[in-house]
């Protein structure tokens, strides 16, 4: 039996920054992951500088691809708009294996089934034991399946599936652009240039109203591909195409009861306009980490519900402390 004060069940952004934080407090924790890493994540790869600043990472300080964004280009059906700012995109592929590797923990290969409790302790598939649990799992968390999809139940409305995917390019045009309401699409889609040569476009939109109209996002993904390649923005359809589904941020239920905590993903906290949840999935593993310590109560209210304001606004709410 493997045993630790704390196991977090998923090695991504939440995970990883609840267990960097863990162990910076002296308290004894172990990550379980089903996946090995360096993994492939198709994703944006967009984060904020408010995102550095709890990680306590710069540009010179973080060894891989990291670009910086000065403009977000916004497509309407009849507008395109710049937008001054400055975030940052990196590859998750790096990011994720990078900020695992800096916790500085155990990592244990092994996909999660049965999780119960057991005299006042958690035990996971009879090899492993904690005193507490976290669970960062991403939407198909096992620890949310468990113990909190009755008390924080995902709405049908909140629900986002996507399309994307990454991959080496000759670019052209280095502009960040986001498409709003493109061919009717419920959501957006995008385009990422990122250091090193890689691309990554995606589209997402919401589940409930794409099937109200009677369309997947196969669909809006196909019309996306082909308007992409009348603009030169892209060659050929790339082949390693991944979707997946997550949710927006709702008022739904609570993510902690009884040593077990739920974070990013897991507990639906991706923002409500962007869909934005590396920040959310950092924020909530602190947040996390600093109750468990015992700094305070884990509440997910002070966690941004939307990304507009770190756009606007990228260092007011450093200045401010907000």
């Amino acid at each position: 039996m493997v045993t630790a004060d704390v196991i977090v069940v998923g090695g991504g952004p939440a995970g990883s920054s609840c267990a960097w934080r863990l162990r910076r407090s002296g308290i004894e924790v172990l990550v379980l992951d089903r996946r090995n890493f360096p993994r492939p994540k198709p994703c944006a790869g967009w984060i904020t500088p408010r995102v550095l600043q709890a990680l306590e990472i710069t540009q010179k300080t973080y060894p891989f691809s990291f670009r910086q964004i000065g403009t977000l280009t916004f497509h309407f059906p009849h507008l395109t708009i710049p937008v001054p700012t400055r975030q940052f995109a990196i590859r998750r592929v790096e990011f994720d294996d990078w900020l695992l590797k800096r916790a500085g923990v155990p990592v244990y290969h092994h996909e999660v089934i049965d999780i119960r409790r057991e005299q006042g302790h958690f035990l996971i598939d009879g090899q492993y034991r904690s005193r507490v649990l976290v669970g960062a799992g991403g939407t198909s968390c096992p620890v949310y399946r468990t113990f909190f999809r009755t008390s924080r139940p995902r709405p049908a409305d909140s629900l986002i599936t996507a399309l994307e995917a990454e991959f080496p390019a000759q670019i052209r045009d280095w502009r960040v652009r986001l498409w709003f309401g493109q061919n009717g699409l419920p959501g957006y889609s995008w385009y990422v240039p990122k250091d090193g040569g890689y691309v990554n476009i995606g589209i997402g939109g919401f589940a409930e109203a794409l099937k109200h109209k009677g369309q997947t996002i196969r669909d809006h993904w196909a019309m996306f591909v082909q308007q992409l390649g009348e603009h030169s923005l892209l060659e050929e359809e790339p082949l390693d195409v991944r979707g997946h589904a997550y949710a927006i941020r709702s008022s739904a239920g609570p993510a902690y009861e009884d040593n077990c905590y739920i974070l990013g993903d897991a507990a639906g906290l991706a923002t409500r306009d962007m869909g934005e949840g590396i920040g959310p999935a950092v924020q909530s593993g602190i947040l996390s980490a600093r109750a468990i310590a015992g700094n305070g109560e884990y509440s997910v209210q002070s966690i941004r519900a939307r990304s507009a304001f770190d756009i606007l606004c990228p260092w007011a709410s450093l200045m401010t402390g907000d």
